[in-house]
């Protein structure tokens, strides 16, 4: 592994709790922060890493199972938490949050360039029943990688990030027709079928087959649900898309669906897409 190349690492994906790790082998931020930061400072441990090398964390949103630690982790271990000023709002309100964020907090404008520590961050509106929700686009040393969780109605501006992007981490939340023949009650199924709510495999799927590019090497699918998906149902739906797009999937783009509640092997983003070597 190259000394600086960009490293992604899910340590969970789904309503169990979500968090990434993005940056080199000694130093990066996460993507949210919903399981506890005991469970999050043992993945970094086995990354020869610590809390010290986490730099921030990036919230996209303010619902539970994004946001568990961030108290923890901004006022005990000291990490700043960027979020838009609505977000921070929402998790002053949030009732998971057993602690408050005072002088961790940071806040960013949507859709407004900065830097932090090499790495130029963007920022997009995304549709979800929080009180503001963001997807990320962050460029590191010529890598440009987006994250999309929690996407109730896809966006041009989102479409516009994905035909750019090399390496994309985007929701599979659940298959149409597992939902509506499941046991969730009518109002939960309406709330994630809503234009709010969750991105289903299909919506994943065509958004993909729309604004797909050669440059584009891995995409990682989030979020999935326990109760309405699969992962294999969801990676062939989506290879089945790529592929109607002109992909060959293992040659020009690496696919892999993030497992809800394990931690995920370390990628390194490169050129060429990841494989599954090693799991």
């Amino acid at each position: 592994m190259a000394e600086m190349n960009l490293i992604f690492r899910s340590f969970g994906s789904g309503s169990s709790g979500n968090c990434y790790y993005l940056g080199t082998k000694y130093s990066g931020v996460l993507i949210d922060a919903g399981i506890s930061a005991r469970t999050i400072h043992k993945y970094l441990r086995e990354m020869d890493l610590d809390l010290r090398n986490i730099s921030a964390v990036l919230v996209t949103h303010d619902h539970a199972d994004h946001i568990r630690a961030v108290g923890t982790l901004g006022e005990r271990v000291h990490i700043p938490i960027y979020a838009t000023e609505l977000i921070h709002s929402g998790i002053e309100k949030n009732y998971g949050v057993k602690e408050k964020l005072k002088g961790s907090r940071r806040f960013f404008e949507k859709e407004t360039e900065w830097d932090l520590n090499g790495m130029k961050i963007n920022t997009f509106t995304i549709s979800h029943d929080s009180t503001d929700c963001v997807g990320y686009v962050i460029d590191y040393m010529g890598q440009r990688f987006m994250i999309a969780t929690d996407c109730g109605e896809p966006n041009e501006k989102m479409a516009e990030f994905i035909r750019t992007t090399n390496h994309l981490v985007i929701e599979a939340n659940h298959d149409e027709h597992l939902l509506l023949n499941g046991l969730y009650p009518t109002f939960l199924k309406e709330r994630i079928l809503s234009p709010r709510g969750h991105q289903s495999n299909e919506a994943c799927a065509q958004l993909l087959r729309d604004n797909y590019h050669p440059g584009l090497k891995n995409v990682f699918l989030c979020h999935l649900s326990q109760e309405n998906n699969d992962p294999t149902l969801a990676y062939a739906t989506i290879c089945d898309a790529l592929e109607e797009a002109g992909a060959e999937i293992g040659k020009d783009v690496y696919v892999k669906a993030l497992s809800r509640t394990h931690s995920s092997k370390v990628y390194e983003l490169t050129d060429v897409p990841c494989s599954d070597a090693g799991d």
